[in-house]
């Protein structure tokens, strides 16, 4: 088996930058290599939200967005309201929606994913409340997002820890074990990503 290569991405480390319509600011988590503002093919990143007002427009993207912190707010996207109460409850939908925002009870910050479906495939799941949770991935990207306190993280025997919003960007070769255990309870995203040959 082929040694996985991780990469620790800390939360005082991420850039922070302004959302395409200015209307709010983005602090990007991670990026595909050679990805920026303007053109990537998979990004995860946070916003926080202070007002009520439209979403930017990602044109042929995907995306899937959860509440990180505070109330939640309400989405009406093409004309469809959804609700987003509390952490762990993503939603997704395309980035050609007109999509409005109304705060349910102040301001929020949110936890995104967009990617461009025609070049890669992604699975996005919330792992919540266990002290600790085990599986096997074969994607070849695999990103942890550790919403919550100290999060250990053991890859193929290979341990990292996590402080809060820090990030495992793990590349690998093989089918690879995983496992996640917090003492408070983990409380982490998993996005498994893989390019559409």
């Amino acid at each position: 088996m082929t040694p996985a290569t991780l990469r620790h991405l800390q939360a005082s480390q991420y850039p922070r930058m302004p959302w395409r319509n200015g209307a709010g600011v983005t602090t990007e988590v991670a990026i595909n290599a050679g990805g920026g503002l303007q053109g990537f093919d998979w990004r995860v990143s946070i916003a926080d939200v202070g007002q009520d007002g439209p979403f930017s427009a990602f044109p042929g993207m995907q995306r899937i967005i959860a509440v990180l912190e505070g109330a939640g707010m309400e989405l009406t996207v093409d004309g469809r309201k959804h609700a987003l109460q509390g952490p762990g409850q993503p939603y997704a939908f395309s980035g050609d929606s007109q999509v409005e925002s109304r705060l349910l009870n102040g301001p929020i910050r949110d936890f995104n994913l967009i990617y461009a479906p025609q070049r890669y495939q992604a699975r996005l799941q919330w792992l919540q409340g266990s002290a600790r949770y085990d599986f096997h991935s074969s994607a070849p990207l695999v990103l942890v997002f550790n919403a919550g306190q100290a999060l250990q993280v053991t890859v193929n025997k290979q341990t990292s820890e996590l402080a809060e919003h820090d990030s495992l960007q793990v590349e690998a070769a093989d089918l690879t074990p995983y496992g996640l255990q917090a003492h408070a309870g983990v409380n982490a995203c998993v996005i498994e990503l893989q390019a559409i040959a």
